[in-house]
């Protein structure tokens, strides 16, 4: 394995990050399919992503009580002392403290599941199959379950996952990928996305395999995207409101979102909605 820098700029602002891994050049192939995908009726296809009003005031609200619990519940199991009568999701890096219980409180949030969630989220896939134009679901045949990660990235931290397309993994080739924002997101903490970058070919794109790149200690499921062939990776933050989402394809180029707020955690959700098969 080797040690390279990611370097990125987001928002004009130049990152760097040391990845470890074994990095090539992909084929000559375009692995987004310009007809009959998730997006193909959007007029933003083109750009890959888009934001949505999705929620009312009320629904927002329970939805975020619901992260709430899951959060306190993943750092109660864990023994890690906490007061749930003055908990915020937002002071979350004042209660775990070291990476070592963040990893065993991440090792739950990253893997839930709709039924975890006191909010209807097959509500949400009918919502956004709406938008669409697609009939959408919550249910991953490959995987035989949904599937509900809860993203933490505490401020002044590398919990970030690298630059990526979801669509490399098999069960996530035909879905639409939504980010959420719950706590702690704005300009200097939103998920950032690489517009375009779902028609870059895998020529042009320097990467890891899955399961292949590994980040301030942590291996991470999807591969890690370097560069391309045009250098840096150009990124901005779309940087959705309460209340509203980033519907994307997984094939745009995503990730990397470093918490830049000073004492402020950032608290995501992320949904993926594979089409239904007829």
């Amino acid at each position: 394995m080797l040690r390279k820098n990611c370097q990125l700029i987001i928002d004009k602002e130049p990152y760097s990050f040391e990845v470890e891994g074994d990095f090539f050049w992909g084929n000559e192939e375009l692995l987004f399919k310009k007809e009959n995908n998730i997006i193909s009726k959007m007029p933003w296809k083109d750009r890959g992503y888009d934001v949505v009003d999705i929620f009312s005031d009320k629904e927002f609200q329970d939805l975020k009580k619901s992260v709430t619990e899951q959060i306190l519940k993943a750092i109660i199991s864990n023994n890690i002392p906490v007061d749930p009568t003055n908990f915020t999701i937002d002071n979350y890096h004042e209660v775990v403290t070291t990476n070592t219980d963040h990893l065993k409180v991440i090792d739950i949030t990253r893997n839930l599941e709709t039924i975890d969630f006191n909010f209807d989220i097959e509500e949400l896939a009918k919502r956004f199959g709406k938008i669409l134009g697609y009939e959408l679901t919550s249910w991953v045949e490959e995987l035989q379950k949904s599937h509900v990660q809860i993203r933490i990235s505490r401020p002044n931290s590398l919990d970030i996952n690298p630059p990526h397309r979801d669509g490399y993994l098999s069960y996530w080739e035909d879905i639409v990928n939504v980010w959420i924002p719950i706590s702690g997101c704005n300009e200097n903490s939103s998920l950032p996305v690489f517009p375009g970058s779902h028609l870059i070919s895998e020529n042009e794109v320097l990467r890891t395999e899955s399961k292949g790149a590994k980040i301030n200690g942590n291996t991470y499921y999807v591969p890690c995207i370097l560069e391309t062939k045009n250098g840096s990776i150009e990124m901005i933050r779309p940087n959705p409101k309460e209340g509203e989402a980033i519907v994307f394809t997984p094939f745009l180029i995503h990730g990397s979102a470093v918490n830049k707020n000073k004492d402020k955690t950032r608290m995501s959700l992320e949904l993926r909605f594979p089409r239904v098969k007829n």
